[in-house]
């Protein structure tokens, strides 16, 4: 969309919200911005965020990536992350699951967290190269069970399989939301989902978490 629809969504979605969702500029890495923050860019370079205090929506923008939505079981801190295959084999979720721990160190040694996968490209879309099994199983030998061979250097990857492996690896064993199912799939359900595969150009879609109080 033109950038004035585009800033008009936003402007909806923080209406709808009752609070302003802070946008990320998301680079596939696994960079942790504790929020709020008065030193920031007004779109800071990270692709995970986290949050202590009431009414701060942590939100990551995906079409096609995996957005990763985390909270400790009392409701303390709450955190999002962008899951890419490059983020997700570099760490950006045991990143965020580690930055949350030590927020939280001074009322909680040992929080219980829990995580919400939302929608994604699904393990019958996305085909990937050798290069991107190989950077899996460099440090997750168990990670050959989420690619399906699809021909010579070909591969069908597990997106939401390889980040329930890589959470449950860091200790988040509550896992809810996306498991692998077509209907959440963004390639195959174009009514309901944005989706840069299948359309090359698209739009995108926010997954927000906040504290109310």
């Amino acid at each position: 969309d033109p950038a004035q629809a585009a800033g008009a969504n936003r402007q909806r979605l923080a209406q709808a919200l009752g609070c302003e969702p802070v946008f990320l500029q998301q680079v596939h890495g696994t960079q942790v911005l504790h929020l709020p923050s008065p030193t920031a860019a007004p779109t800071p370079v990270a692709d995970a965020c986290l949050s202590l205090a009431p009414q701060t929506v942590c939100t990551i923008m995906v079409a096609d990536c995996l957005p990763v939505l985390l909270t400790d079981r009392a409701g303390r801190c709450v955190a999002a992350a962008h899951a890419g295959w490059r983020g997700l084999a570099q760490g950006v979720l045991e990143s965020t699951v580690a930055a949350m721990r030590q927020s939280l160190a001074g009322v909680d040694a040992a929080p219980t967290l829990l995580a919400w996968l939302g929608p994604c490209i699904g393990p019958e879309a996305f085909e990937v190269g050798a290069e991107v099994k190989a950077a899996f199983e460099a440090s997750s030998p168990e990670a050959v069970r989420h690619f399906k061979p699809l021909g010579p250097g070909k591969w069908l990857a597990n997106l939401s399989g390889l980040a329930r492996m890589r959470l449950q690896a860091a200790g988040v064993a509550s896992l809810h939301g996306n498991d692998g199912g077509p209907a959440w799939c963004t390639v195959a359900n174009a009514s309901r989902f944005f989706s840069h595969r299948r359309d090359r150009v698209s739009g995108r879609m926010a997954a927000c978490i906040w504290r109310s109080a």
